[in-house]
């Protein structure tokens, strides 16, 4: 079936209809297109980047949580589910399993090139990102899937009832798009807060905006304390070679752990103890742990993690290095938009969410879904909602089309007083980070301090909200700086209301786990933020 298109030359808009609209290209949101495509719709992805380059997923190796059908697979969510912080849903982790393995079998159908593993058995449980996200882009354009590259949506619509689809803007030819859709699905990545790991340039919690602005809740917001270690002045947030190092000072010194022996290892509970001496002087390490058959497989396994060195120059096996923490937010982090049902549909009609635009607080909890869970939970998710947005369109039918809709977006868009030239998206960013993104403030949290960063990202949120705007191509960058800005809130507002320590949201004034916080905090709002809990019932903090 066509989609309708206008006759477009030079800068004229360009306008679509279809049944499903995604919003992101990573692999959440091309399982989605592929996922409603076979449930029979017509459907349009639109990517801020180049879908098949765009994002986390396709710089990186990526492992999957492979759990194929067997007598153990119940134990082994069991395992998992003991690191969650009692947080997770085993039923859903059980589905997303199930639904990543049949996901990966057809991937292997289709043709994709997984290898063999030692018993010549076919190997699924890891995926070349470059090759991975090439491959799903055929895949799109041979199921005759409508791909927009270069085309970041700036704002959702809404008719009364629904979304009804999405407006953006197309950058290389300067000029506007809107999309009309009996559903849309985001997945649109998480928010890294511009910090720089690879894949994150396009990651500013745009989708997390326009849900907001929709009416949907958000989810597991406080959960944004994942650091990754990463050489000094890169953006290679890849940590498995650091397993494998000692920690020093810069004139050679080894730093103690709180036992007093030599730190080394800084993967898992180590890692507290290096951002503890990483905030008193910068941090030194030495891969010198790695036997040389291990140094060798770590250069040909992981071979974009040493181009960093090769570039200094430098041989981590050898030479003393320094490294800092990478903050990777809510990408690796487990907090997004909340999910209201099993086809991933928000509490909101006509709007659907997948991957890391997503709360993983059900397969994840409090601990990070880097990696392997993300993975699974992207093709899994992305499965879902595109067959839940499909269904939602062929309900709706011809009357998607039929009514008013109106445009949701607001700050970043449509200031509500003057601009000022002198807030700049730039500004706004740094101010954000300057309270989201250092060790002190978001590795180890502390009410007072919280209530501080809380207090500027009012003051922050409110110069966006009164003031912030741009034209032209600027309109992006202007909306970005306004989804980071919202993010911020969230995240802190969050942080403060959950009063105990768990998983990767650690307080200094609340070391110890609470029961009654055995549940997720759900917030909902942007100027005026509500936040839902057990212990509290519904507060409202105000801008």
């Amino acid at each position: 079936m066509s989609l309708k298109r206008k006759d477009l030359t030079g800068g004229d808009p360009l306008h679509l209809q279809t049944d499903v609209l995604v919003l992101g290209g990573g692999p959440a949101g091309a399982w989605a297109a592929l996922s409603a495509v076979q449930s029979g719709a017509r459907v349009v992805i639109a990517d801020k980047g180049y879908l098949g380059t765009s994002g986390a997923t396709a710089p990186s190796n990526t492992g999957t949580w492979t759990v194929p059908p067997g007598d153990n697979r119940a134990q082994i969510i069991e395992r998992r589910w003991q690191r969650t912080g009692n947080l997770a849903d085993q039923r859903w982790m059980l589905r997303t399993v199930d639904q990543a393995y049949e996901n990966l079998l057809k991937l292997a159908e289709w043709g994709y090139p997984f290898p063999d593993d030692e018993d010549g058995k076919l190997y699924i449980a890891n995926l070349r990102g470059p090759d991975y996200m090439a491959f799903m882009r055929r895949r799109l354009l041979r199921a005759g899937i409508t791909v927009l590259d270069h085309h970041p949506a700036l704002e959702l619509y809404f008719d009364g009832e629904a979304v009804t689809g999405a407006a953006g803007m197309d950058r290389q030819r300067n000029r506007d798009w809107r999309v009309d859709a009996g559903a849309v699905v985001l997945a649109t990545g998480g928010c890294a807060f511009n910090e720089r790991i690879l894949g994150a340039a396009t990651l500013t919690g745009d989708g997390h905006l326009m849900a907001a602005e929709a009416g949907a809740a958000l989810s597991g917001m406080e959960f944004t304390g994942k650091y990754t270690l990463a050489p000094f002045g890169t953006s290679l947030n890849k940590g498995l070679p650091f397993r494998w190092a000692s920690f020093y000072r810069e004139d050679g010194t080894p730093i103690l752990d709180s036992d007093g022996n030599h730190l080394q290892n800084g993967i898992g509970e180590r890692e507290k103890e290096i951002a503890k001496a990483m905030i008193d002087a910068p941090v030194y390490a030495i891969l010198d742990q790695a036997e040389p058959a291990l140094q060798d497989w770590l250069r040909r396994g992981q071979p974009n993690c040493f181009v960093p060195y090769n570039r200094m120059p430098v041989d981590p096996f050898h030479d003393l290095f320094r490294v800092t923490f990478r903050a990777e937010e809510t990408v690796r982090g487990t907090g997004g938009i909340r999910i209201a049902s099993s086809d991933c549909a928000t509490d909101v009609a006509g709007l659907y969410v997948a991957g890391d635009a997503a709360s993983r607080e059900q397969i994840a909890g409090a601990a990070s879904g880097g990696g392997g869970p993300n993975s699974s939970w992207a093709i899994a998710s992305g499965w879902w909602s595109g067959q839940g947005a499909a269904s939602h369109a062929k309900r709706r039918g011809v009357r998607a089309f039929r009514h008013n809709s109106s445009a949701l977006g607001q700050a970043g868009l449509r200031p509500v007083s003057a601009t000022k030239v002198s807030l700049t998206p730039k500004d706004v960013i740094d101010s954000v980070r300057a309270e989201v993104t250092p060790l002190e403030k978001n590795y180890f949290r502390e009410g007072n301090r919280l209530t501080a960063s809380s207090e500027k990202l009012d003051a922050i949120w409110s110069d966006v909200k009164h003031h912030l705007a741009g034209s032209g191509l600027d309109r992006l960058k202007a909306r970005e700086a306004a989804a980071i800005a919202a993010s911020g809130r969230w995240s802190v507002t969050a942080a403060l209301a959950r009063t105990e320590s768990r998983g990767m949201h650690r307080r200094s004034d609340f070391k110890g786990n609470d029961k009654a916080f055995s549940q997720p905090i759900t917030l909902r709002g942007i100027d005026e933020i509500t936040v839902s809990t057990a212990i509290y019932g519904h507060q409202e903090i105000a801008s």
